[in-house]
């Protein structure tokens, strides 16, 4: 593994990105509908999308010289290397677009396959999750768990509905299986503070289908660092390339497995 001070890496990126996330907040009124685009079915991208990336970007070069980017809107040349940034710089785009107050950036630093660093702005809020690998998760300073739930009965659970499905009827039958026995489902529209969130407690779990990997990049590590557990959707470890994710605490999180198995394997 290189060796890296990711604390100190950690607390450069911090200022970064809230100034970033300043940005997309100041224009949460301001895009009007011709300068939308449509990127995929129902997947829609703006200016703001593209210049914060670029903000980000410019920014995490500086502070890592030599790491490359994976990053969702393509504004540099994706490049895997042996440090590589992870970036969404606007998780919850329709949200924004539609004026709902819940969105995020998330930056996530990957090395040799593994995350080490992980970020969440709730851009909206100014909420700040961060993460370094070993040295536990925090909320604006405040050190943070998942929860200590020991019942699925008792799970408030979280949620996210691909763009494209060819089938619906694993979502629905695990979304009614959690609406019986379960505290009750959400389903908010942005990953990574969906993650964010089963670190600090807020849900007991969340699950997803269809995902890339800078939408959870950045919230595995805050989710482990808080003690949850976290797999794909066949107990295995490919949850960051592998477009399916569990994240749990650890007491209900085979549970929660099992259900997901049946229903969607």
């Amino acid at each position: 593994m290189i060796d890296k001070d990711y604390k100190k890496i950690c607390e450069l990126c911090i200022p970064l990105i809230k100034t970033t996330g300043h940005f997309i907040k100041e224009q949460l009124f301001k895009v009007e509908k011709e300068q939308i685009e449509v990127k995929d079915l129902n997947s829609l991208v703006s200016y703001v999308d593209k210049q914060a990336e670029e903000e980000l970007v410019a920014g995490l070069h500086k502070i890592l010289p030599e790491a490359g980017f994976i990053t969702e809107e393509n504004t540099i040349l994706q490049e895997e290397k042996r440090l590589t940034w992870i970036i969404d710089p606007l998780d919850g785009t329709s949200n924004f677009l539609h004026r709902i107050p819940h969105f995020a950036i998330s930056v996530g630093l990957m090395v040799e396959q593994k995350i080490m660093i992980g970020i969440v702005l709730n851009a909206y809020s100014g909420e700040c999750f961060y993460s370094w690998k070993d040295g536990g998760a925090y909320l604006d300073g405040r050190r943070i768990y998942v929860s200590d739930t020991v019942e699925v009965s008792n799970s408030l659970i979280a949620t996210g509905f691909p763009y494209k499905v060819k089938d619906v009827a694993p979502l629905i039958r695990t979304l009614g299986h959690f609406m019986r026995h379960g505290r009750g489902i959400r389903r908010f529209g942005a990953a990574a503070l969906d993650l964010a969130f089963v670190a600090c407690g807020r849900f007991d779990c969340y699950y997803e289908s269809t995902l890339n990997a800078w939408d959870v990049a950045a919230g595995i590590l805050l989710v482990q660092e808080a003690g949850g557990k976290i797999s794909d959707f066949e107990g295995g470890e490919n949850y960051l390339f592998g477009k399916h994710i569990i994240a749990a605490n650890p007491s209900i999180h085979k549970d929660i497995l099992g259900i997901i198995k049946r229903n969607f394997i």
